[in-house]
């Protein structure tokens, strides 16, 4: 069974921020560090647009991998 962009994203989201929303980790490592924070960001950024311009079967190939080597 495939998963659709949306599904893709909120399970890659999980991997990386366990249960915080993004935004939240960016605004807090913004409060640790002005300077990490703005790279806290444009991580952000670039993950969101990995997840707009790659293909479904891409991303859930990577999901897969990631949740295989965490186990």
């Amino acid at each position: 069974m495939s998963l659709d962009r949306t599904e893709l994203k909120q399970l890659l989201e999980r991997v990386i921020f366990d249960d915080e929303r993004p935004e939240d980790w960016v605004q807090d490592i913004w409060g640790l560090s002005p300077t990490l924070g703005e790279t806290a960001a444009k991580l952000l950024e670039v993950f969101d647009a990995l997840i707009e311009c790659g293909s479904e079967e891409k991303l859930e190939n990577l999901l897969h991998g990631l949740y295989r080597d965490l186990t």
